[in-house]
């Protein structure tokens, strides 16, 4: 599968209610950048005529243009190599690839190697999820990662004591990419499963459940999110 990335340059106040709309029509996962931001969604779901419409609405509030290009499977590893940088969120999680250099005085690494999946630390939903995480005791605990991506919250929630962590996606190719991340951190008690809400049948209950999602999706599922863990346990939701 392909997928469209679409460039927006566009004013930082003006970025954020894009982003709102742009979830509404199909776009699932975006990455800020120093003029606006950028904004995937698979080539099937891609609709020209609706992001035209979306982006009429705002003309004449803000230096706004954009453009799009399809990303194939194959070219995406050489795209984000050009661009990933090493990251440190809350001064304790270093994110980098594995052929950045090891950085000295942080507490916990992730060593990620992105694939077709979305998830380095540079997103700030990502980003925003680490750092609550490193907030709540998760030693002993048994952790869910809904939309698991690179499986990046799924290490930082082994790395932090979680004695069993399910690390869940819809796409294969994602499941794939959080499982070699996993080798590559040398965690041992993540287990990563394709599928959706439907696979948790019967893992109830979690210590805690981390949802980093598209929000249409996260709308859709709340309930099942909502038994997973007994009344008072930590979840956190992001997308």
């Amino acid at each position: 599968m392909d997928y469209v990335e679409l460039t927006v340059q566009a004013p930082a106040e003006l970025a954020d209610i894009l982003v709102a709309e742009l979830a509404e029509v199909g776009f699932d996962t975006f990455e800020d950048n120093a003029e606006g931001f950028c904004a995937y969604t698979t080539e099937e779901a891609f609709d020209r005529d609706a992001v035209a419409e979306v982006m009429s609405r705002y003309e004449g509030l803000g230096e706004l243009s954009y453009s799009d290009r399809v990303i194939t499977r194959q070219n995406w590893n050489q795209e984000w190599e050009k661009n990933f940088q090493p990251l440190i969120i809350a001064n304790r999680v270093s994110v980098r690839a594995p052929f950045h250099p090891k950085p000295a005085g942080v507490e916990y690494e992730a060593v990620i190697m992105p694939r077709m999946s979305f998830g380095t630390g540079h997103h700030e939903t990502t980003a925003l999820m680490i750092e609550n995480q490193l907030g709540i005791d998760h030693q002993g605990k048994r952790v869910l990662d809904m939309g698991c991506g690179t499986g990046i919250l799924a290490i930082v929630a082994e790395k932090l004591g979680a004695r069993q962590v399910l690390a869940v996606d819809v796409e294969p190719w994602t499941v794939e990419n959080a499982r070699d991340n996993a080798a590559e951190n040398n965690c041992h008690t993540i287990e990563c499963r394709l599928g959706g809400v439907e696979v948790l049948e019967g893992e109830a209950p979690f210590d805690l459940v981390l949802v980093n999602i598209n929000r249409n999706v996260l709308l859709e599922d709340m309930h099942a999110y909502a038994k997973l863990l007994p009344s008072g346990n930590p979840i956190l939701f992001s997308g």
